[in-house]
């Protein structure tokens, strides 16, 4: 005997009509304004500011804590003089030369280990022993075989940048599916090609965010090696100008230097990779 399901009848229910209901809602200027996200970050800034220049003054030391005003002072007299302008560009130039070779050598390492057993085998291998592995603690070992010049800051900087984003690569080359490899296998892309016009725009979010680590990592390398050991060649950048001020006491202008450290970062979080998703991953609709 067999039983068969029930069979449910169908039945359709009219909906009534919505008159003179709005289809959008209507934001006013306050509410539109308060959309943009520059303005709402603007805010917290200027709470901040605030928050700073209160505390200064409760304090009433400025051996210890400046006030806000004061800092902004330091900070605007040393971009007159171009003290201060001088010393960002020589870290920055250090900084970029180094990423730049990070971020070839995360692409030739990941690049390989998505091709032969033996790249799998030696990037696993290389990230669980030099990953975990703080890039400052290399700089004694780089003062040694570089000496006091640009070699041992770009070395350590390198070290930053290279294991966080050859990690975050392979990770998104992993996770990029089936249908879009046999894809790229169909049209006869293999190698270089292949991971170039398939592999890296499908993993591009996890490319960014390695990117974005290496970056944070590198930078604040740089200042802390700088501050380790002054300056290279005869030339000390934004490290060393903290660490200067520092030992002649002037502490808001190592405030302003601090100012400057966390004013580069926005720059380039806001202006160059935001930019970066915005013309990429998000445009594409692979990141909302």
């Amino acid at each position: 005997m067999s039983l068969t399901p029930p069979v449910r009848e169908e039945y359709e229910i009219p909906l009534a009509p919505l008159p003179g209901l709005a289809l959008e809602r209507r934001f006013s200027l306050p509410q539109r304004i308060w959309q943009q996200a520059w303005i709402r970050k603007g805010v917290i800034l200027v709470l901040l500011a605030l928050l700073w220049e209160a505390i200064g003054r409760w304090q009433n030391n400025d051996l210890l804590l400046p006030t806000f005003g004061q800092t902004a002072q330091a900070f605007f007299e040393g971009l007159a003089t171009g003290e201060l302008l001088n010393k960002t560009w020589l870290s920055l130039q250090v900084l970029l030369k180094a990423y730049v070779l990070g971020i070839v050598a995360a692409f030739v390492l990941t690049t390989l280990a998505v091709s032969t057993q033996f790249g799998r085998d030696l990037l696993s291998t290389l990230t669980s022993m030099f990953n975990p592995l703080p890039a400052i603690a290399l700089l004694p070992i780089a003062l040694l075989w570089f000496g006091l010049g640009q070699g041992s800051l770009i070395f350590v900087l390198v070290h930053s940048v290279l294991w966080a984003l050859a990690v975050n690569t392979y990770a998104g080359f992993l996770g990029v599916s089936d249908t879009l490899r046999m894809a790229g296998r169909n049209y006869g892309l293999t190698g270089l090609s292949f991971v170039l016009q398939v592999l890296v725009p499908a993993a591009l979010p996890s490319i960014l965010a390695g990117l974005r680590i290496g970056w944070a990592f590198a930078w604040r390398t740089l200042i802390a090696a700088e501050l380790v050991f002054g300056a290279t060649s005869g030339k000390g950048g934004l490290g060393w100008y903290i660490f200067q001020n520092r030992n002649e006491l002037y502490t808001d202008k190592v405030f302003a230097g601090l100012a400057m450290v966390i004013i580069i970062g926005l720059l380039v979080e806001n202006l160059v990779f935001n930019t970066l998703e915005r013309a990429t991953v998000k445009r594409w609709g692979m990141q909302r």
